[in-house]
């Protein structure tokens, strides 16, 4: 199975309209993967592509609209080149000799704390390309590298850029943390109800149990009504059982004493998001009024399932606790609100789709305008009265 585009690391450029953009992919990915021309604009939606670069691993080019795009077309596609912005690791700014538009953007970009590569592109027909990166420095701080897409120069230069300017926590990540080691049991519960697709596990699922095997842990698998008889075949208890969070209850109520419990929704909190905001805010819950406001975001955008998670379970949940007149809106995919002071609790899912720098984005919204934000697993957790009994 390929490495999900959520694990990869993401790497955006941006720059003016036929500035190169599309160019500088396909030359780094050594693929005609962006389409090119001399027309401006041609590039209306981020374009992704997948690949390894040696010392880095799995990422994701995405080539964005031009940022000097104009009209209400022009408008719509910097929407989304702002969106690329939310998910972005590192990024490549492509400079032009005034450097008007790119100050903007260079300040817009590290106002997000992302990592920014200045490139000076077109090297090949640019008739003084190193007094031009001399004024770019003056006006920066940095000096760009002079790179050109149509003869490769500089590629090798960007490489080595990416590599320097890796995140401090790019390999540190993962998924089971501390919780265990090489040797150690670990159950997993999983319920293969009508959200599970058919032949194959959701990806949380996947991911934990091929961390586990690298962790050379002892992984065993079961589903929910089997989980009495597999305890009872193992020869000690697990060190860990790892569930669905919406069966939290009931494995709970069946586990040995001595195994420790969470969920994959509540790993995936700490592996994406902000595991101290989620759980601080899960509080909120008990504060919650019918005349209160929750937004439930979901990263899928799946059809909608009888007793669908997200959409049924949870906000069935909510109601039960805080009355039926509450509130609730559910938004999936990308869409989430620019300025969510409205709600007065945000609940995120597992964000398995997503990559961390867009969720921890969405959080850092949430805390700007002092939204409390948790995620599925512990928001269930806290709601079935086991939040102090799992672990993240």
């Amino acid at each position: 199975m390929m490495t999900p585009n959520s694990n990869r690391l993401h790497i955006a450029l941006f720059g003016r309209r036929n500035s190169g953009k599309s160019s500088l992919i396909n030359a780094l990915t050594g693929q005609d993967v962006a389409l090119v021309s001399d027309t401006p604009g041609t590039t209306t939606d981020p374009v992704l592509k997948a690949m390894e670069i040696q010392g880095v691993g799995p990422c994701l080019f995405i080539d964005t609209p031009g940022y000097d795009d104009e009209g209400e077309l022009g408008e719509m596609r910097m929407t989304r080149t702002l969106k690329a912005a939310e998910k972005t690791d590192i990024a490549i700014l492509l400079c032009h000799p005034d450097m008007d538009k790119e100050l903007q953007w260079l300040q817009r970009l590290k106002e997000k704390n992302i990592p920014v590569i200045l490139l000076l592109n077109k090297a090949d027909i640019l008739e003084d390309a190193a007094s031009i990166a001399s004024v770019i420095k003056n006006k920066t701080g940095e000096s760009p590298l002079i790179v050109s897409a149509n003869t490769r120069q500089g590629m090798e230069d960007i490489r080595r850029a990416i590599i320097r300017r890796l995140p401090e926590d790019f390999d540190a990540q993962s998924i089971t943390g501390k919780l265990v080691s090489a040797g150690d049991l670990v159950l997993l519960v999983m319920p293969q109800d009508i959200q599970a697709p058919k032949g194959r596990l959701i990806l949380p699922q996947a991911q934990t149990l091929r961390e586990l095997l690298d962790k050379k842990c002892i992984a065993v698998s079961c589903t929910t009504d089997q989980m009495e008889v597999t305890l009872q075949a193992l020869s000690r208890p697990p060190k860990l059982i790892i569930t669905d969070s919406q069966v939290f209850k009931t494995v709970y109520e069946r586990k040995p004493a001595e195994s420790k419990l969470t969920s994959f929704s509540v790993l995936f909190a700490a592996y994406k998001g902000d595991i101290g905001y989620y759980t601080a805010s899960a509080a909120t819950i008990g504060t919650l009024k019918e005349t209160s406001r929750v937004l439930i975001a979901e990263a899928c955008t799946h059809a909608p399932l009888s007793e669908d998670i997200g959409r049924v379970k949870l906000p069935r949940m909510l109601r039960q606790k805080i009355g039926e007149e509450l509130q609730i809106d559910i938004v999936s995919g990308n869409d989430f609100p620019a300025n969510p002071e409205k709600y007065d609790l945000i609940i995120q899912c597992g964000a398995c789709m997503f990559n961390r720098k867009y969720v921890l984005s969405r959080i850092a919204q949430a805390k700007e305008q002092k939204v409390p934000m948790t995620n599925y697993g512990i928001a269930i957790a806290w709601l079935s009265g086991i939040l102090d009994k799992i672990e993240f």
